[in-house]
């Protein structure tokens, strides 16, 4: 009896491993056909990524997804942001160890992961509470206790209470980047995000802001789009 127990537990052992070696596999390829050839460069973020499982952010159904080359939606029209996209994004930033670091739209958590896991001190705000509980449990598998602090709160709010940071994520695609949030940069603080469309047949762009000397620019990084983040879009107006 104990040998058939045995030799019914192999095939799914096996097929456990095969599983978790495509994922690597996957990763691999990630980092070497996604990243590199689209100018991601900075040695600590490609080993970040190389080394995170992206599946342990997704929820199961969603896992097979998880390296493909395009957003993963997400629960309440929210996306877990491409590969390429929100590594430049974060590549943009230029974090350095200990860096205090706001991620806005957190999600279930993934890119809070990598800051964290290339030495930034990471603030996460998340207001929908099936992504923040994705996001808890992935980062008590895959980090040290207190690499992410998690806030449920509004995220077009910001965090004022741990202002100011060094650096500032907005994990989807804005309007415009409010001037509170701006204002919650240290001085050399830098934000990056994606900016809508100005107008009808223009593309929408990632971002890089300073703040330096008291104010706060913004400059065109690159072309890039993501789904909107909800809570930052205008509260609709009424038609007469």
């Amino acid at each position: 009896m104990m040998d058939l127990d045995r030799a019914a537990a192999t095939p799914s052992k096996t097929a456990a491993a095969d599983a978790a070696d495509a994922m690597a596999a996957a990763r691999r390829f990630m980092v070497d056909g996604q990243l590199r050839p689209n100018k991601v460069t900075d040695p600590a973020l490609l080993a970040a990524m190389g080394r995170l499982p992206r599946e342990a952010f997704l929820p199961p159904h969603l896992a097979p997804l998880a390296y493909a080359d395009e957003d993963v939606r997400l629960p309440g029209g929210r996306a877990l942001i491409e590969p390429m996209v929100i590594a430049r994004l974060l590549q943009l930033l230029r974090l350095r160890e200990g860096d205090r670091m706001l991620v806005l739209g957190a999600g279930t958590g993934y890119a809070a992961a990598v800051a964290a896991t290339c030495g930034a001190r990471v603030v996460a705000i998340e207001s929908d509470a099936v992504l923040a509980g994705l996001a808890r449990r992935a980062w008590s598998a895959l980090l040290p206790a207190g690499a992410v602090t998690l806030v449920q709160a509004d995220p077009a709010e910001g965090h004022a209470a741990g202002a100011p940071y060094d650096a500032i994520l907005i994990e989807g695609q804005v309007p415009t980047v409010p001037e509170s949030l701006a204002a919650q940069l240290a001085e050399g603080g830098r934000l990056v995000t994606v900016l809508a469309a100005a107008e009808r047949g223009q593309a929408s762009r990632a971002v890089w802001g300073l703040r330096q000397g008291g104010s706060f620019s913004v400059t065109d990084a690159f072309d890039c789009a993501t789904l909107p983040l909800p809570q930052f879009q205008p509260a609709p107006g009424f038609v007469f």
